[in-house]
C-alpha cells in the first residue's frame, strides 16, 4: 500500500465535486479517481504512484483516507468508499486540513481616553488573515483572536484580564493598547509567564525592564522624542531651554528622560514647571524666567488652556520657540473649548510657528512591507475597512502599529516554533507554567528586525519600538513637514523648509552685549590739561625756589623741603593721567601696569608734598611752643633732622606700598550692573560692565592706607592750629604751610569716602579724585610760592647782599629790620613798665614825708643837750641817695 503525501499550503481538502477533482461517473467500473489537490493528501491501498497516474476509476467498495501534513488534523470524513452507485461516501461533507489554533488575548479601548480600538482592531483582523493566508510563516498553526474592550480604563482591563487567564483557551500573548491598561497588564503577565505586546502604550515607565520583564511595544516610547529634540537643540544652537508639563506619570517619566539626555549634551534645563489643571502661573514665571525655548508635555485639552495664557502674557513671537507633541487634531487650537477665554484668532496666532516631533507610524517611503503591502496600500486597504471616516476613528495613526504588531508576533513564533527549517518547540505545548516557551519566544521577539508598513520594525533593549521621528512645523495655521529622525542611526533628514517669524532661530535667551563703561573723554581730557598745567607750575615753583635759594628770606624757609614739596605735587598731578586710563586706552594685560602707576605716583606724591609740609609744622610745634625747655633746641635745630623726617614718611609709604604690591598685587576687576534695555526693538539686553583696579585684600589695605593718612591729616591741622601765632626766623613759612595743611587735609578727607561711594560712577569717581590732587596741588603752591616770588619781586630781595646795600644804603637785610622792629616794640614796653615804677616811687616818697610830719607834731621839742651844746633842729628829710637798698629793691621789683 502506498501513502501519497502532496504539499498541504491552504488549509480545505475538498471531495469530487467539491472543487479539487473531477466529479465522477456513476459507471460499472466504480468511482472515478480522486487526485489529491495541492493543499492535501490522500493514502491509496495497494496503488504505486505510477498507477494512481495511470487509472482513472476506482473499484467499487475501495477506500481512500485523508491525511494532513504535520500538526494539522483532518476536520471532515477522513475515509471514503467507493458505492456501487459510482459516488463516494459523504460527499455533502467537505474534508478539510486545519491548523492548529494559537490564541492572542487583546484588549481594544472602543471608547474612553483613547479610543485606538476603534482602528486598531480592524488593523489587528486584517493581519491576522495576512499572516494565516501565508505558507511560510507558521504553516502548521492558525491565530486567533479573543479580544474586549478595555475602555482604556484599568479597572475595567482588570476584569477582562482575569476573564482570558482563567478561562479556555489558553492564549499565548496578551496584546493591551493605553498605557495604563499595559502597565497593569504587564506587572500581572510576569506571573503566568505570559509576553505582552502593546500597540498603543508610550508611557516611560514601561521601558523598565525590571518591573516589565516580558513587555514589548511596536508604539514607540514617548522618550524617542527626545533624542529628536535634542538634535534640533544642537542643530540651532540652543543651550538653554525650559519645559512646562501636566502633572501625569507619563510626561514626568519624558521629562525625566530629557533631562538627563540634555545634560549629556551640555544643554542645560534652566526653568522646569508643572500643573495640575491651571497653567497659568507656570506660564507667568516662564514669561518672568526670560524661558525662549520651551517644552510643553500636556494632552489636547490642557494644550488650549496653555496656550490661551501664553497669549495673555505675549509668550510668543519671534523671541519665542514651543516644542509640542505631535498628536494632536491638526486643528486643536481651532476647536471650541469652553473652558477657556480666548477667540480662535488669539489662538492661531499665539500657536504659530511652533515645532511637533511626532512618531513616525506609518512609513514615508514607497517600499513593500514583509506583508507584500506598501503604506499606502494599507491605508487605503484600512480605510475600507472602517465604517467611519478615518479622522473620526479613533486610533487611525496607531492602526499600523497594531497592524505590524500580528507581524512581530507572528515571526517571533515562527522562529519559535521551528519555522524556516529550524528546529523549534510545539506552540500547543504552551501553559501558563511553560517558562521555557516563554523564554524562546522573548528572545525570537527581542531579535525581531523586518519592515512593517510603520517602517523598519526593531525593539531596542527594554523592549520599546524604535522608529523615525517626524518634525513639524506650523506655518500659517497648518503644518507642515519640515525633517525625519532616525535615533538608530543619528540621521536627520532636513527638507530646509522651516520658517520664522523674525527671519531665523531665535536665541534660547535674551543675547547678553556686554559693554564697558568709559571714562568721559572730554572730561579726562580737561582734567588732564589742568594737570599738565599744574605740572609746569609746579617745575617753574621748584626753579625759582632753586635759582633764588641763595636769598636769606628763601633759606630760612627750608627751601629743600619747598622743593619735596613742589615734587610731591608734581608726581601727585602726574597721577591724574593713569587715573583715567581704562580699556578705551590701554588693553587688558597693560592695566596691572595702570594700575600699580596710580598707586606709586598718589603715595609717593603725597608722601614728598604733604610729608614735607607736615615735618615744617611738626617741627615747629615741637620746638618754638614750650619757651623755658625748648631754648637750646632753637639754637641747634639743624636741616637734617627735617630731611630725617620726610625721609622716615616716605621710607614708611615705600614698604608699605611695595609689600602691598609683592604680597597681594592689584589686578583688573570687572563690577557687573543690571542689564539695560535697548533703545531699538532688537532681542538684546546690554549688560554695562567697569573696569577696577583692586587686590584679593583691597578693603583691608585700604583701611591700613587711609587710616594712616588720615591720622597724620588730622594731626597735621592740629599742629597747623597749635603753632599759628608762633613766630620764628628758622621756619618763616610755617603760617603759609598751616593754611596748605588746612586745605590739603579737608580735601582729602572729604574726597577719600566720596570717591568709594561713587566708585561705580567712573566720571563722578574721577572727577572727585582728580579735582581733588589738583586743586590740593594748586592751593599747595600757590600758598607756598606765589607769596615769596610776590614778596622778592617788589622788594627786590632776590639780588645779592652786596648790590642790596648799593641800592637801599644800608647793610641791613629784611631779617635784621625785623629783629630791630621788635627790639624797639620791646623797648616800649620797657619804658612803660619804668614809667610806671617811677610813679610809684613818688607816690611812696610822698606817704613817707608825710608820716614824719606827723610823728613829729606828737613829740616835743627835745630839752638842751646836758652837755651846753646847741639843741638839735628838726631832721633832715631823707635823702634820695640815703635811701635803703633794700627797699628800693622791693620797690623796682
Amino acid at each position: 500500500m502506498l501513502l501519497l503525501l502532496l504539499p498541504l499550503a491552504p488549509l480545505f481538502l475538498r471531495p469530487p465535486g467539491a472543487g479539487g477533482a473531477q466529479t465522477p461517473n456513476a459507471t460499472s467500473e466504480g468511482c472515478q479517481i480522486i487526485h489529491p489537490p495541492w493543499e492535501g493528501g490522500i493514502r491509496y491501498r495497494g496503488l504505486t504512484r505510477d498507477q494512481v497516474k495511470a487509472i482513472n476509476f476506482l473499484p467499487v467498495d475501495y477506500e481512500i483516507e485523508y491525511v494532513c501534513r504535520g500538526e494539522r488534523e483532518v476536520v471532515g470524513p477522513k475515509v471514503r468508499k467507493c458505492l456501487a452507485n459510482g459516488s463516494w461516501t459523504d460527499m455533502d461533507t467537505p474534508s478539510r486540513c486545519e491548523r492548529r489554533a494559537v490564541y492572542i488575548g487583546a484588549l481594544f479601548p472602543m471608547s474612553g481616553g483613547w479610543p485606538g480600538g476603534q482602528a486598531c482592531q480592524p488593523a489587528v483582523e486584517m493581519a491576522l488573515e495576512d499572516v494565516n493566508s501565508r505558507r511560510d510563516i507558521l504553516p502548521d498553526y492558525e491565530l486567533k483572536l479573543i479580544h474586549h474592550d478595555s475602555k482604556c480604563d484599568p479597572g475595567q482591563a482588570t476584569k477582562y484580564l482575569y476573564e482570558l487567564l482563567y478561562n479556555d483557551p489558553i492564549k499565548i500573548i496578551l496584546m493591551p493598547g493605553c498605557s495604563s491598561v499595559s502597565t497593569l497588564v504587564a506587572e500581572a503577565a510576569r506571573m503566568w509567564n505570559l509576553i505582552v505586546l502593546s500597540y498603543g502604550s508610550s508611557s516611560p515607565a514601561l521601558s523598565n525592564r525590571q518591573r516589565f520583564p516580558t513587555f514589548f511595544r511596536t508604539h514607540p516610547s514617548a522618550t524617542l522624542h527626545n533624542p529628536t529634540r535634542v538634535k534640533l537643540f544642537e542643530k540651532w544652537g540652543w543651550k538653554k531651554i525650559a519645559t512646562i508639563q501636566q502633572t501625569t506619570e507619563v510626561f514626568t517619566s519624558t521629562l525625566d528622560d530629557l533631562e538627563e539626555r540634555v545634560k549629556e549634551a551640555g544643554i542645560e534645563i534652566t526653568f522646569r514647571q508643572s500643573f495640575f489643571s491651571d497653567p497659568a502661573v507656570p506660564v507667568k514665571n516662564l514669561k518672568r524666567q526670560d524661558a525662549r525655548i520651551i517644552v510643553g508635555l500636556f494632552y489636547e485639552t490642557e494644550a488650549r488652556k496653555v496656550f490661551c495664557e501664553v497669549y495673555k502674557e505675549r509668550l510668543f513671537g519671534k523671541k519665542y520657540v514651543w516644542f509640542l507633541i505631535g498628536w494632536y487634531a491638526d486643528n486643536w487650537f481651532k476647536i471650541y473649548d469652553p473652558s477657556i477665554n480666548c477667540t480662535v484668532d488669539e489662538m492661531t496666532e499665539a500657536v504659530e510657528g511652533h515645532i511637533t516631533t511626532e512618531i513616525v507610524m506609518l512609513n514615508p517611503a514607497n517600499t513593500r512591507s514583509i506583508s507584500n503591502m506598501t503604506s499606502q496600500e494599507f491605508v487605503e486597504k484600512l480605510t475600507k475597512r472602517l465604517k467611519r471616516h478615518p479622522e473620526e476613528t479613533g486610533g487611525f495613526q496607531e492602526a499600523p502599529l497594531a497592524y505590524d504588531a500580528i507581524w512581530a508576533l507572528a515571526l517571533a513564533l515562527n522562529k519559535t516554533s521551528g519555522g524556516g527549517g529550524h528546529s523549534g518547540v510545539r506552540l500547543e505545548d504552551f501553559n501558563y507554567n511553560n517558562q521555557t516557551i516563554t523564554d524562546q519566544i522573548y528572545r525570537a521577539m527581542n531579535s525581531s528586525s523586518f519592515e512593517g508598513v510603520s517602517g523598519h520594525v526593531v525593539f531596542d533593549a527594554s523592549g520599546s519600538r524604535m522608529a523615525w521621528t517626524l518634525i513639524e512645523q506650523l506655518q500659517g495655521g497648518s503644518y507642515k513637514k519640515i525633517g525625519y529622525y532616525d535615533s538608530t542611526k543619528d540621521d536627520l533628514s532636513w527638507s530646509k523648509t522651516d520658517k520664522w517669524i523674525g527671519g531665523s532661530p531665535p536665541a534660547d535667551q535674551t543675547l547678553v552685549i556686554k559693554t564697558f563703561r568709559f571714562l568721559s573723554q572730554k572730561l579726562f581730557i580737561s582734567v588732564s590739561v589742568l594737570s599738565s598745567l599744574g605740572i609746569v607750575l609746579a617745575v617753574v615753583c621748584l626753579s625759582f625756589n632753586i635759582y633764588n635759594s641763595h636769598v636769606r628770606y628763601i633759606q630760612n624757609s627750608q627751601p629743600n623741603l619747598n622743593n619735596l614739596t613742589a615734587v610731591g605735587c608734581s608726581l601727585a598731578l602726574a597721577a591724574v593721567f593713569p587715573l583715567g586710563l581704562d580699556g578705551y586706552h590701554i588693553g587688558r594685560n597693560q592695566f596691572p601696569f595702570v594700575c600699580q602707576a596710580r598707586l606709586w605716583l598718589l603715595g609717593l606724591g603725597f608722601s614728598l608734598g604733604y610729608g614735607s609740609m607736615f615735618t615744617k609744622i611738626w617741627w615747629v610745634h615741637t620746638v618754638f611752643t614750650k619757651k623755658e625747655e625748648k631754648k637750646e633746641w632753637r639754637k641747634t635745630l639743624e636741616p637734617w633732622k627735617l630731611y630725617a623726617t620726610v625721609g622716615l614718611l616716605v621710607g614708611m609709604d615705600v614698604l608699605t606700598l611695595a609689600i602691598w604690591q609683592i604680597v597681594d598685587p592689584l589686578h583688573r576687576t570687572i563690577e557687573t550692573f543690571a542689564k539695560e534695555e535697548p533703545k531699538e526693538d532688537i532681542d538684546v539686553s546690554i549688560l554695562p560692565q567697569l573696569e577696577h583696579c583692586s587686590s584679593r585684600k583691597m578693603n583691608t589695605w585700604l583701611g591700613i592706607f587711609y587710616g594712616y593718612k588720615g591720622l597724620l591729616l588730622l594731626l597735621g591741622i592740629f599742629l597747623a592750629y597749635e603753632t599759628k601765632s608762633v613766630s620764628t626766623e628758622k621756619i618763616n613759612d610755617h603760617r603759609a604751610v598751616g593754611m596748605a595743611i588746612y586745605n590739603v587735609a579737608v580735601l582729602c578727607l572729604i574726597t577719600a569716602p566720596v570717591t568709594m561711594i561713587l566708585s561705580s560712577q567712573q566720571d563722578a569717581a574721577f572727577a572727585f579724585a582728580s579735582l581733588a590732587i589738583v586743586f590740593s596741588s594748586y592751593i599747595t603752591l600757590v600758598v607756598l610760592f606765589v607769596p615769596k616770588m610776590r614778596r622778592l619781586i617788589t622788594r627786590g630781595e632776590w639780588q645779592s647782599e652786596a648790590q642790596d646795600t648799593m641800592k637801599t644804603g644800608s647793610s641791613t637785610n629784611n631779617n635784621e629790620e625785623e629783629k630791630s622792629r621788635l627790639l624797639e616794640k620791646e623797648n616800649r614796653e620797657l619804658e612803660k613798665i619804668i614809667a610806671e615804677k617811677e610813679e610809684r616811687v613818688s607816690e611812696l616818697r610822698h606817704q613817707l614825708q608825710s608820716r614824719q610830719q606827723l610823728r613829729s607834731r606828737r613829740h616835743p621839742p627835745t630839752p638842751p643837750d646836758p652837755s651846753g651844746g646847741l639843741p638839735r633842729g628838726p631832721p633832715e628829710p631823707p635823702d634820695r641817695l640815703s635811701c635803703d637798698g633794700s627797699r628800693v629793691h622791693l620797690l623796682y621789683k
